[in-house]
Parts: structure tokens; sequence; C-alpha cells
């Protein structure tokens, strides 16, 4: 059993993928090429923004954002504690302080009490300036954009979504990726929509924003290839990987995150009673980057993950550290009792096998196997 069956995707896909690449290969336009525009323009129209930026990868996307808005040292960012390390990193990165905040226990996502708490905090020491709020889509669920929204307004602050994981996901019929100031994603290959190497995207309804960001993509780029104006990043999507993506693209709209929803409904209800399953709010859509179960605590947790590898059954937990325990953050000072829902989360979330391509027999043999060890 696969965790996430690229495997099957490419055969079900392989005729045109393997037209696009051999395309690709046969005009040698392997940067820069058309297909890297086509696949913007296709993915702003899904998203249902101005704008999309393609790059190397979902972090650089993140740093495009961050250049685009100057933010340096003495700023804060606001990062939830509970997500990937790159959340916060490249708010480091940019010389700029990241501020961890708690997370909500049943939607895993930003919680805004805590944000604002925080907020409040940086404000009254008065070291660092508030700019920029990161909402993370995790787990393929969109954050709470209408409550953060209301606190950046109501402080002044910029929204950064990274929906590295929530390509695909919706709030009403507004997609995901479109709820920031500036949005990102990745499209690392196991991502809802993933490439077969690294690649990401920005996404904006703002026309100075994107000039800016496709100057700082390509090493602060002026008029011409030789004319650098700023300091930026080579940080360009290959042609071949647009070429996939878009073939990829179709396929993701077209079916497959139906199907997705479909197996994880499946989850749901076959797991209702046995463990707490994810919570999807009303008039919310997940593109389920993961199904991501909650167990009574660490050490039912860990044995369930052996009890399953035990019969081939693949798992991930995400995320084993809070953010604020990473060493490289060693630095900072902060409050455990800011981290109540993340230090109980790391201890007892467990990632079950999930994607497009899982089949009913699949998920009967891994709800069967969670009954018997829980049993």
């Amino acid at each position: 059993m696969q965790f996430r069956d690229l495997k099957t995707q490419y055969q079900a896909l392989k005729a045109d993928i393997d037209k696009a690449m051999i395309e690709v290969a046969t005009n040698c336009n392997f940067i820069n090429g058309q297909q890297v525009k086509d696949l913007e323009k296709e993915l702003a129209e899904y998203v249902g923004v101005k704008h999309c930026v393609t790059c190397a990868n979902g972090t650089d996307a993140l740093s495009l954002a961050m250049m685009a808005w100057g933010i340096g040292e003495g700023d804060a960012v606001f990062v939830p504690d509970f997500t990937f390390f790159s959340s916060g990193e490249i708010v480091a990165h940019a010389g700029a302080t990241p501020v961890f905040v708690d997370v909500d226990k049943d939607t895993f996502n930003i919680d805004t009490a805590s944000l604002e708490a925080e907020i409040e905090k940086v404000i009254a020491e008065g070291k660092l300036t508030p700019k920029v709020i990161v909402a993370v889509d995790l787990f393929g669920l969109p954050a709470d954009f209408a409550a953060v929204r209301a606190v950046a307004d109501k402080y002044g602050l910029k929204v950064l979504e990274d929906g590295a994981q929530g390509f695909g996901g919706q709030i009403g019929d507004k997609m995901a990726c479109s709820f920031g100031d500036i949005s990102t994603t990745s499209f690392f290959p196991a991502k809802p929509l993933g490439c077969y190497g690294d690649g990401g995207a920005v996404f904006t309804d703002d026309d100075e924003i994107a000039a800016l960001l496709e100057s700082i993509r390509v090493h602060g780029k002026g008029k011409e290839k030789y004319d650098n104006v700023r300091i930026g990043l080579n940080s360009r999507l290959d042609t071949i990987q647009a070429a996939i993506l878009s073939i990829k693209l179709k396929a993701f709209a077209e079916y497959e995150m139906e199907d997705i929803n479909k197996a994880a409904d499946k989850y749901t209800e076959k797991l209702q009673g046995l463990v707490k399953t994810p919570v999807v709010p009303e008039g919310y859509t997940s593109s389920w980057a993961q199904y991501t179960i909650q167990l009574a605590d660490k050490e039912t947790r860990d044995g369930l993950q052996a009890a399953l590898k035990a019969q081939g059954i693949p798992s991930m937990i995400y995320y084993p550290k809070p953010m604020h325990t990473q060493e490289a953050f060693a630095g900072q000072q902060f409050d455990e009792a800011v981290f109540t829902n993340t230090n109980e989360l790391v201890n007892t979330v467990l990632a079950l096998p999930m994607h497009p391509y899982l089949t009913d027999e699949d998920t009967d043999t891994v709800v069967a196997a969670i009954k018997a060890y829980l049993a």
C-alpha cells in the first residue's frame, strides 16, 4: 500500500505526461518555455486571482513574499507553532523574528485568540513591529481566513497564506491560495498538486506586487536579462515541471479532488467512535494533503503506527516537534503555556494513507488494522 500513490497516478496519466515531457526535450526549451506561461495562466484561473508567478519551490514562494514586502530586522511575523519548518524558517531568513502561536485542536490551523494575544504581547514589549500573519492551510484545510483577516485588519498586518498543503481547498466558492494579500503553494511531489521534482507558485491580485515578484525570482531583473535593479533569487520553475503540472492540474480539477474527498468520507464514516477524525467546518472543502487522526496519547499513537507498519500499512507523524522547540530557534524565549494544543497534538496525531486512487479495499484494510489494535 502506498501512502501517497504517485505510481498509480502516473499510470493513469502516462500517455499525456510522457508526450508533454518529450515535447519539452524535443524543443529544448528547458527554462522559461511557453509551458511555464501557460501554466501560470491556468493556475491563476483555477484559483481565481489575477496573477500567478511560479518559482523553484514552495519555500522560495514564501521567501519571495517576504522580499516583496521588505520584511526584515525588527519585524515580527506570526506563525502557527504546529506546521512544517519552512513557514518559520523564511521569516528568520529574511532577518525578521518569527513569533509562534498556538493552533486549533480540531482543525490544526492557526488559533486567532492565541494569535491576537501574541500580537498584543509584541506591541506591549515594544521591541518588534508586527508586520505579517502567516496562515497555513494545514493538511489541505484552509485556515479560518475570516477570523484571520479580522485580526490582521485590526492591527494593520499583511496576511500571507501558506497554501503549500491547501491547493484545491475551498471556503464557500472561494479557492485556497486566494485568501492572502499574497498566497503561496508548493508542487513538491506529495502535495495535492505535485510535480516530478520541486516547484512552487505565488498568487496575488496586486499588479505591482506581481511585477516585483517576477523581478525578484530572476536575480532582481529589470528591463532585460543583464539589467539587475534589486537583489533577488534564482528561483524559476523548469519548463518540464510546468508541462507535467498542466496535465496533472486537468486531472486534479476534473476528478482527483472529488475522488480524494470520497476516500476521506469513507475513512471518517468507518472510523467513527474509534479515533478522533479530522474536522472540516461547514462550508469548507479540504484537498486532503493528509488524513490525520488523533489518538488518546503518545503511547497509543506510537503503538498503532508500529502495528500498521507490521502489516505493511504506511503512516506518518506530521509533526513530531513543535516549531518553538526546534534547535534553529533556540535563541528565542518561549512560554510553554502558549502552546497547549500544539504540545498535545505532536504526541497524538497520525496520518493515514490518503490519495485520489485509494480504493475501498485499501480503506477497509487500514480501518480493520486500527480496530484490531485498539481492541
